[in-house]
């Protein structure tokens, strides 16, 4: 009888922490560094004789050698996984020159001496967007030998690889640079990102989004730990997309095999970190074990036990917040694409924000609806929002970050001041990119693409109004998934 006493007051304990961690001031943010708030403004003119691009922002010059940047697709539509270019001597990188211009005490040109010059492979990135016209790119810096070099970018902290993002798709130019900030002063970790204009072999390129990827790093990128030699131990991060070409990169974990991943459309999850010059067979297996555990656990009986259950597996804060910014946003490829998983030694599951490039209803197949949730049926947490106590903890977490990170108020300045810091980028970027008001209009049914970049600046503000107002009158619907009465069958 003593030991069912003391399992019980531990249960109790153990709800009384979630209970008071549930209202904490989870409004302080992380100290994150916005751009736009403390980089240098634009001014009122041109420091220069007016011969060259002049620009506040940082600026990226980028020399192929006249070679053209491999990984382009070899078909013209968008149909999964085809064929790309290759560099003319077969390989999937280009080895260029890269050439950064960021001081932020002065305007910047194309003539000026960089304040970096690196040696880098580069290719570009991405699934659908790769057909785009305006291409993104991945960056891996090196050094005169070949092997990568870690550098400060932007002042952001050293690494060598790097994402170049350029909004296409996204006319606004600014939703992965907004919600990735917005997520980084709320949660754990999101990737650092900064505006820069970009330059190809002399031609501009128009307005980017240089980003850190989500690896590992020794004081920036996620905080997971470096392979223990001679061991299986490592921390790691997955990806839940499409796989990796790298066969040992690809488990076959709980989900997948039983079906709860939608493998039918090509989704798995692979292992993104540690690398493939670090990542053993056994390694892969040891991981692929630890995340099918956890899945087990979340589709048994004993999912919402406090003492085996799921919050013995993840930290349950950065669940949550995943959870309310792909839904505020309705950013719906999360949770199936793109979606990060990451995990320290001994530590718990946390989950990592990537691409907000369709959010806010910007979906090219149809409009997405403020007025619903979808996030529940997703694999992870079709199980998580069965239990109460998770679907409170979401409940009350929205309505404490409506005050502050979420409101009508603070999301329509964020994009005004963005904007505003843009300056003359933005008409810049639409004197290369501006024909696809008119000829790119991909988002149906067709009234729906904005015919400006005040439109669809617009659009963007509308949607995140509407999207906050309906979630204020309608989260408590959130608990039907955890009610006794739909999930009978999931509890003991």
């Amino acid at each position: 009888m003593k030991y069912k006493v003391g399992g019980i007051a531990l249960a109790l304990a153990m709800i009384l922490c979630a209970l008071i961690a549930g209202t904490m001031d989870w409004d302080k943010g992380n100290n994150r560094v916005h751009q736009h708030l403390t980089a240098r403004q634009p001014d009122a003119g041109c420091d220069c004789d007016g011969s060259e691009l002049c620009t506040h922002l940082p600026l990226v010059i980028i020399d192929t050698g006249g070679e053209d940047i491999p990984g382009v697709p070899v078909t013209e539509q968008y149909e999964g996984d085809e064929p790309v270019t290759l560099t003319s001597t077969g390989e999937s990188m280009l080895s260029v020159k890269v050439s950064v211009l960021d001081d932020d005490t002065r305007n910047h040109h194309p003539s000026d001496t960089p304040d970096l010059e690196s040696e880098a492979l580069v290719r570009v990135r991405g699934n659908s967007s790769r057909y785009f016209d305006k291409k993104s790119y991945l960056i891996r810096f090196t050094d005169t030998d070949g092997s990568y070099a870690d550098h400060e970018v932007m002042g952001m902290e050293a690494h060598y690889e790097w994402a170049l993002y350029g909004p296409y798709l996204d006319k606004s130019l600014i939703r992965n640079y907004m919600w990735y900030n917005i997520a980084g002063e709320i949660m754990d970790y999101a990737p650092n990102v900064r505006f820069c204009e970009v330059i190809i072999n002399g031609e501009y390129q128009g307005l980017y989004l240089m980003t850190e990827t989500i690896t590992n790093g020794e004081d920036s990128r996620v905080n997971v730990s470096e392979p223990i030699e001679n061991t299986t131990a490592t921390g790691y991060v997955l990806r839940m997309d499409r796989g990796s070409n790298t066969a040992v990169k690809n488990i076959n974990n709980f989900t997948y095999y039983t079906y709860r991943i939608d493998r039918l459309h090509g989704i798995m999850i692979n292992i993104v970190y540690p690398r493939s010059g670090d990542l053993t067979q056994e390694m892969a297996d040891a991981i692929e074990q630890e995340l099918s555990d956890f899945e087990k656990t979340i589709y048994s009986y004993d999912y919402d036990s406090y003492l085996h259950g799921y919050q013995t597996w993840i930290d349950v804060d950065s669940f949550v917040d995943y959870f309310i910014l792909n839904e505020f946003t309705a950013n719906y490829d999360a949770g199936t694409l793109s979606t990060y998983l990451y995990k320290d030694i001994s530590e718990a599951y946390k989950l990592c924000i990537w691409d907000f490039n369709s959010a806010c209803d910007n979906y090219v197949q149809s409009t997405t609806s403020p007025q619903h949730f979808e996030m529940q049926d997703t694999v992870w947490y079709f199980m998580l929002t069965k239990d109460e106590a998770f679907v409170k903890r979401i409940i009350n977490r929205y309505h404490m970050l409506r005050k502050h990170w979420l409101s009508d108020e603070y999301i329509e300045n964020y994009i005004d001041e963005t904007i505003a810091y843009l300056g003359d980028a933005v008409d810049r970027n639409f004197e290369v990119w501006g024909y696809t008001f008119e000829e790119y209009q991909p988002l149906e049914p067709e009234e729906r693409n904005p015919g400006s970049y005040e439109e669809a600046v617009q659009q963007l503000k509308d949607f995140c109004f509407e999207r906050g107002a309906w979630m204020d009158e309608n989260i408590d619907i959130l608990q039907q998934y955890s009610h006794l009465s739909k999930n009978k069958k999931f509890n003991h």
